[in-house]
């Protein structure tokens, strides 16, 4: 089973990296983000409902569906905020990294789950390679842009990695009474929500689907299929050990960056996107 949640993990990982560049290319980011999760909400609406209806939950179980909720929408605030800040290959690997480094500790901490030596070394690679692939602090150096204009946008990315780590451990316990499609459709409707006012303040959506709606309409299968995948991948193998190797979205990221959005890149970065591998072959094999 750890072969399939391995497999479910890459092809999340890679899907999270296309339907981010797609975002940062974006007119309006908010607009875009918003687009691509209302046709995936309508969609999953009836079976929400369905199941719900056939399958009622206890208080409580529904109040940690809310909670998943007001996380995604806290997400969604922020990550349109951080795409509008830094270059993917700047701002993407912090976002993500952020959830590996928390994510394990947690597991370890609260669910009883565990890594071994290898499997920490592993994390400490990724870690690592998140940290200077960012670019954050050899920018903050040598750039004559106020510091203030460096850090921001870490900061920013850093609370996106904070919510992901948190929204991550919440779902897990909500798989232990909703279906993954159900529990995809809650966190949805929540990112939408928080969306809907900035979108019609905007004034920019017909805008945006008329700039970029074959995009639109591929992110809207891509978005939600990266989690979905993930929800699955979560069923077959511990959190602590299978989040790490969801953070291979970097590596596509990176080299999305440099590729199609011309951004300026270097060895470093190169390398660092190697050492990320290591790590997550590390803790695939040996974590």
């Amino acid at each position: 089973m750890i072969i399939v949640a391995t497999l479910l993990v890459i092809a999340s990982g890679l899907a999270h990296a296309i339907w981010s560049l797609f975002t940062k290319s974006s007119h309006n980011k908010s607009v875009f983000l918003w687009s691509i999760l209302m046709v995936t909400t309508i969609v999953l609406l009836p079976y929400l409902i369905k199941e719900l209806w056939l399958h009622p939950l206890s208080l409580s179980s529904y109040g940690l569906l809310l909670l998943s909720a007001c996380l995604q929408a806290a997400y969604s605030l922020l990550l349109a905020r951080t795409y509008n800040m830094g270059d993917l290959s700047q701002i993407y690997p912090i976002m993500r990294g952020t959830s590996t480094l928390f994510v394990p500790i947690i597991g370890v901490l609260f669910l009883r789950e565990s890594l071994s030596i290898y499997g920490w070394m592993g994390l400490l690679c990724m870690v690592i390679g998140f940290v200077s692939l960012s670019g954050i602090f050899t920018r903050a150096k040598s750039s004559s842009a106020p510091i203030g204009s460096v850090v921001k946008p870490f900061f920013m990315a850093l609370c996106v990695g904070l919510c992901t780590t948190c929204y991550v451990f919440v779902d897990k316990l909500n798989l232990e009474h909703i279906s993954a499609i159900s529990l995809l459709e809650v966190t949805n409707i929540g990112f939408v929500a928080a969306l809907t006012p900035t979108v019609i303040a905007s004034k920019q959506l017909r805008m945006e689907w008329k700039l970029n709606s074959r995009i639109i309409l591929l992110g809207a299968i891509l978005n939600p299929g990266s989690y979905l995948l993930f929800l699955f991948a979560m069923k077959y193998a511990p959190v602590a050990h299978i989040s790490p190797m969801r953070e291979i979205g970097t590596v596509f990221a990176t080299f999305l960056g440099i590729v199609v959005l011309k951004e300026k890149q270097g060895t470093l970065r190169i390398l660092c996107s190697v050492l990320i591998l290591i790590g997550i072959l590390t803790i695939s094999f040996w974590g």
